[in-house]
């Protein structure tokens, strides 16, 4: 595995950083006090600039208007932007987003990419992806109760969706429902465009979590599907195929979150790191000087560095093998990595006090905005046990 950087991604990361700092990190105040809502026009006013700098959709293809990089390349770019909760947004590759794009390029048909996609590429509409529900395990994608049926030329769908994240304001979701409820596990459910205007479409609340509800792009909605009725054409991709769908779309996106907790990790550690050389503590010695802050320090760097390289190895092995070849890579990050980022964004709360535990800084968005990492996209505990399984089929039971 090559760990060099090319010249040209080298150039890319300079410009967002620089990007970062003069643009972003600045609006930060306004995301934690204001309604999200009410931001759009600076970060409309940003993503264009970012479209200027020809930095627009990093993941996406050229010929839909990305920049192409590479899964390599895009984690580079996601740790970046993954310093601040608004990053991925001002740079039109935000969850959940992004996956919908990618399967939207994958299996939409004409009509679809013309309606859906091209205009969340260009970033004029935003998507969001209804797939948890409240009653069953969220992560299981095989396990629901949601139904879409038949009726002459429409999809007639009834079901209770939650943690739909960005729901509010979106223009269309992307529903996973049991249309085939004989088949094979595997094969039952299938991926139904819906239009959010749609009679029957109720977004009953933004869920509040840890005291936030939130709005718009910034919230996870609880949505009642009621008689919500859907021309046939709406399916996305063949009939059936939901689970496969899922699959691919999840894979990635992994990568893509991995990469952005990196960053959260990276800054929360750097912020640390500066608390700790400022901040005078008894006998007018900087906490800098402790012993147990170098602790930290140390296991904090070494954590990092760590994760940060499973996942490079991750994405590569996507890129070299193939999703299936590289799924145990895949779960083995995700519940490495999002433990480790509490850690660090715990460590740097514990150096900054009373500051750390205020709205005066981003560390307290992080530590309850993060929680959630380790149970969306599969629980952690599911993960290591879906690893173990496929370690120990290597090692049969005596006979």
């Amino acid at each position: 595995m090559d760990f060099a950087i090319s010249d040209k991604m080298k150039t890319v990361l300079e410009m967002i950083r620089e990007f970062m700092t003069k643009e972003v990190y600045p609006l930060e105040p306004h995301f934690l006090f204001k309604k999200f809502r009410d931001m759009w026009p600076e970060i409309q006013k940003r993503r264009e600039m970012v479209k200027k700098m020809e930095l627009w959709a990093p993941q996406l293809p050229k010929d839909i208007g990305g920049m192409g990089l590479s899964l390599m390349e895009h984690a580079l770019v996601s740790e970046e932007l993954g310093r601040s909760p608004v990053g991925h947004v001002m740079f039109g590759c935000q969850a959940p987003d992004a996956g919908n794009i990618e399967i939207l390029h994958k299996y939409a048909s004409p009509e679809q990419k013309e309606k859906y996609l091209m205009p969340n590429v260009r970033g004029e509409i935003r998507s969001c992806f209804s797939m948890s529900e409240p009653e069953l395990a969220g992560s299981n994608p095989i396990e629901l109760n949601t139904t879409a049926v038949k009726d002459g030329d429409n999809w007639v769908i009834n079901g209770h969706k939650w943690f739909t994240s960005s729901a509010d304001g979106a223009k269309f979701a992307i529903v996973m429902a049991i249309t085939n409820p004989d088949a094979n596990p595997y094969q039952r459910a299938s991926m139904i465009i819906v239009p959010t205007d749609t009679p029957g479409f109720n977004l009953i609340r933004n869920i509040s979590v840890m005291g936030h509800a939130g709005d718009d792009y910034a919230s996870h909605g609880e949505i009642m599907y009621q008689n919500c009725r859907v021309p046939l054409s709406n399916l996305l991709g063949p009939e059936g195929q939901g689970f496969i769908i899922a699959q691919e779309r999840l894979g990635p996106g992994r990568i893509h979150h991995c990469m952005r907790w990196i960053g959260i990790c990276q800054r929360s550690f750097e912020m640390l790191c500066k608390r700790a050389a400022e901040r005078k503590v008894g006998g007018g010695k900087f906490l800098a000087e402790k012993q147990i802050i170098h602790e930290w320090i140390a296991e904090s760097r070494a954590e990092i560095h760590a994760a940060r390289l499973m996942i490079l190895h991750a994405a590569w092995k996507i890129e070299t093998e193939g999703l299936y070849s590289a799924r145990e890579e895949v779960s083995l990050i995700k519940f490495f990595v999002a433990p480790i980022m509490q850690k660090v964004i715990d460590r740097a709360i514990q150096v900054h006090g009373g500051l750390g535990v205020s709205d005066d800084t981003i560390l307290s968005y992080y530590y309850r905005g993060e929680r959630a990492s380790r149970i969306y996209d599969g629980p952690d505990e599911v993960h290591k046990v879906v690893v173990a399984k496929r370690i120990l089929r290597n090692y049969p039971a005596p006979k």
